[in-house]
């Protein structure tokens, strides 16, 4: 036979190189090939926890994403209104000056007047929710027309106002006796809001007999300028006596993000339950797989393996059944997620979320974690014994 044949081929070389660096991990997995079915069902077991977890919390945070993002503006508006406790039905010069001061820099202060009336069209008539404003821009943005910058003339109809009369921009409507031109047909808007455009006509401030403005919108920039609006409204206007009465609607996005926090945590702690359930299947493999080579490893510490080789390579076996669930349970709710997103109206946007990437890698450390420590026990206990007792028995 030639020294070529004789050679070892670049498989068995790398085998070997990898024997002395990590001599551990191929000992491991020969162990584990032993018994391919009771390791594939410990695996098994990983995957079903990691797959629990991974997917339930982010089928959570989806929804949560998703409800956030219904809500649209909904947290950056403060309403301000007269208390009703003095009262008052509309709010001084001087609080509408506080407000705007207040508002500058942070947002957009718009003074409402708020009225009902009958509008009649080309089709017929309807009765309709009137707002008086003079900048309904920072409100309202148009389907047809141009919404203007500032409200001088002219009226804004809702879409529905404008399909059940037959409007659109150049007709012309007339509520309590004066003719308006339409200059804009409102889109709907799908932000939950009080102000709602859909069935309304919103018309000049000074078009109403009483303009003095029953409440004040501010469109905040952000969540946290809202905030600040609000608080320091309620400092100022407030301090001596309670003119007003301050509607802060971020309020309602910080109870839902809190419902939808205590769900999520709920969803996960299910999934918890089902990877400790796993990790106890992980115990009793490796507690059994360690008393029936329990001959095996007395061999192993009587020709002079140490103590410290035998635990690793058990510890090692547990941590590759973790690895190889955990991975398992990533890529099937990978697929979860996938199938979520092509079968149900939830946008690419919120099931992309790097927010969603959490929850997998979470639930991959755990399985890997629930893993390892159900295998520490057996694997200390397997390297402790004496090796004239695991020889004898």
């Amino acid at each position: 036979m030639s020294d070529s044949d004789s050679s070892p081929g670049p498989d068995a070389e790398g085998r070997l190189g990898l024997l002395e660096r990590f001599p551990s991990v191929l000992m491991a997995r020969r162990n584990l090939s032993r018994n391919r079915l009771r390791s594939g069902l410990a695996a098994l077991g990983i995957v079903i926890g990691v797959l629990a977890i991974a997917t339930l919390g982010i089928f959570g945070n989806v929804l949560q994403l998703s409800a956030t993002n219904e809500l649209g503006g909904l947290g950056n508006q403060v309403i301000v209104s007269p208390n009703e406790d003095t009262g008052a039905e509309t709010l001084s010069p001087r609080d509408v000056a506080a407000v705007e001061r207040i508002a500058e820099g942070r947002g957009t202060a718009v003074p409402l007047v708020t009225d009902g009336a009958v509008v009649t069209g080309p089709s017929g008539q309807t009765f309709a929710q009137l707002y008086g404003l003079d900048r309904p821009r920072a409100l309202f943005t148009a389907r047809a027309g141009t919404v203007p910058e500032f409200h001088r003339q002219g009226a804004l109809v809702g879409s529905s106002v404008a399909g059940r009369l037959g409007l659109q921009p150049g007709s012309a409507v007339e509520i309590e006796g004066q003719r308006f031109r339409v200059i804009a047909v409102l889109a709907e808007s799908d932000d939950i809001t009080p102000i709602q455009p859909s069935n309304a006509v919103v018309l000049p401030r000074d078009a109403f007999a009483q303009d003095a403005p029953s409440q004040i919108v501010v469109q905040a920039d952000s969540g946290e300028d809202a905030s600040y609006v609000a608080g320091t409204v309620r400092d100022r206007l407030n301090a001596r006596e309670r003119r007003v009465s301050v509607f802060e609607l971020s309020s309602i996005l910080d109870r839902i993000n809190e419902f939808f926090g205590l769900l999520n945590g709920f969803l996960v702690a299910l999934g918890a339950v089902s990877l400790v359930v796993a990790g106890v299947a992980i115990f009793n493999v490796m507690l059994m797989s360690t008393t029936e080579r329990r001959g095996e490893i007395g061999v192993l510490r009587a020709v002079g393996v140490q103590k410290g080789d035998v635990l690793r390579t058990l510890i090692v076996e547990a941590t590759l059944l973790g690895i190889v669930g955990g991975f398992g349970g990533v890529v099937l709710t990978t697929v979860a997620v996938g199938a979520l997103y092509q079968f149900s109206p939830i946008g690419l946007d919120v099931v992309l979320h790097p927010s969603n990437g959490v929850y997998l890698v979470v639930a991959f450390a755990f399985g890997v974690f629930i893993s390892l420590a159900s295998g520490l026990y057996p694997a200390y206990r397997a390297a402790n014994e004496e090796p004239v007792d695991a020889l004898r028995d």
